[in-house]
């Protein structure tokens, strides 16, 4: 018998599962920034089971409310994705455009209209060029290779692409797990800010599928912040195409736990390559909260320090300014107690039992310096843990969002 395992594969993208082909051109959407793919198509050669998880925003974009309509249906085989207009607040006519894209990548691809999702991101409230998009989808070349380009053509205000696709063993069977995401603004807990496109070759069964992505985009994505802000275009989906050739994962099925283990994984990295990418940061921010009485507490607590300007500000600055930490703790919600908190700073003690503690202010600003800054808060009241992650505001998230259509 093979043991279980899960593996990173080198340059794994969300084509690295079997049968499952991108490509992207550019089609000159965007009105801004440098010229680079806006247009991508990510397909399956085999129709595959299908889930997704949206923005929490009331006022939701085009190509969302399509595909929450399709995804009734539990089954897909493309997505067509564009950046630089978002679809949102267009009214009548972007849901007609969304609908002429799914249209029109399904002809490309030979598949019927209503197996392909449509995904946009970029400004709210303009139309989409879709005479452009018409010319575009027929230059777009699919290959297994074609993900690296399908990532680039989703990035906005991105700085890198954001890929990884795992390799799992569990006994006798084999699959894999590729994934890309783009997001550097407009990050915030309960879907945040971003377009993500999961794949597998495992068949699984749909309601499974779903139960799986909930769990870990509650995990993963919905544990990040950069700005505060949700979009309307927020979605994350997954397509599981079944060319692994095992039988279907149920909840029930010895495969379970591992499709969920490597799943919940390959979002987690995902999530952190955004928080990482967030707009003019400089740092990753974690932080981690145990002896909570709830998870729902550990999660309050969590994403209420990591989407704290002032503690942003504090990381970006070095500024050992701690008691910013303890006061985003204690507006979260969660049960506290100030005489049993316990905070860490890369590992340095600075409050322990709600006392201070002598430390070397120095050390902690050199902490707050490093590529990676880890918090950990210990709330002393229970069991339950969470981990967030964000990162520093600086200057350059200002300038950014400033000058963002001009």
């Amino acid at each position: 018998m093979k043991k279980t395992g899960i593996e990173p594969l080198v340059n794994g993208t969300v084509t690295s599962p079997r049968g499952f082909h991108a490509g992207a051109t550019l089609a000159g959407i965007k009105d801004y920034g440098r010229a680079k793919p806006d247009l991508g198509i990510l397909f399956s050669d085999a129709a595959c089971s299908a889930a997704a998880v949206f923005t929490l925003n009331s006022i939701k974009s085009a190509p969302v409310l399509l595909d929450q309509a399709r995804l009734k249906k539990g089954k897909a085989v493309a997505v067509i994705a564009n950046s630089g207009c978002a679809n949102a607040s267009t009214g009548a006519q972007g849901v007609a455009d969304a609908e002429e894209m799914a249209s029109l990548a399904a002809t490309a691809v030979g598949a019927e209209p209503d197996e392909v999702f449509v995904a946009s991101t970029g400004v709210i409230g303009k139309l989409l060029p879709m005479p452009k998009i018409r010319q575009a989808v027929r230059r777009i070349a699919l290959s297994a290779e074609g993900g690296h380009d399908f990532a680039r053509a989703i990035m906005t205000t991105d700085s890198v692409p954001k890929e990884i696709a795992v390799a799992v063993s569990a006994g006798e069977v084999s699959f894999t797990i590729g994934g890309a995401v783009k997001g550097s603004g407009m990050i915030h807990p309960n879907m945040a800010t971003m377009l993500c496109f999961l794949t597998t070759d495992a068949a699984v069964e749909p309601a499974f599928l779903g139960q799986a992505l909930k769990r870990a985009a509650d995990r993963s994505f919905n544990m990040i912040s950069v700005d505060g802000d949700t979009s309307p275009s927020d979605t994350v989906l997954i397509m599981a195409n079944g060319r692994a050739g095992n039988g279907p994962i149920s909840a029930q099925s010895p495969l379970a736990r591992v499709f969920r283990q490597a799943l919940e994984q390959v979002c987690i990295h995902l999530a952190k390559a955004v928080a990482r990418d967030g707009e003019g940061a400089t740092r990753l921010i974690e932080v981690t909260v145990t002896g909570a009485r709830t998870p729902t507490d550990a999660r309050l607590a969590a994403r209420t320090v990591i989407g704290s300007s002032l503690v942003k500000s504090a990381v970006h600055g070095a500024d050992p300014n701690w008691g910013r930490i303890l006061a985003a703790v204690g507006r979260s919600g969660a049960a506290v107690i100030e005489s049993s908190i316990d905070l860490d700073i890369g590992g340095i003690t600075v409050l322990k039992g709600g006392a201070p503690q002598s430390y070397d202010e120095p050390e902690v600003s050199s902490v707050f310096e490093l590529p990676e800054v880890p918090i950990t808060v210990n709330l002393n009241l229970g069991r339950a843990s969470a981990t967030a992650w964000g990162c520093d505001l600086s200057e350059e998230y200002v300038t950014i969002n400033s000058r963002y259509m001009t």
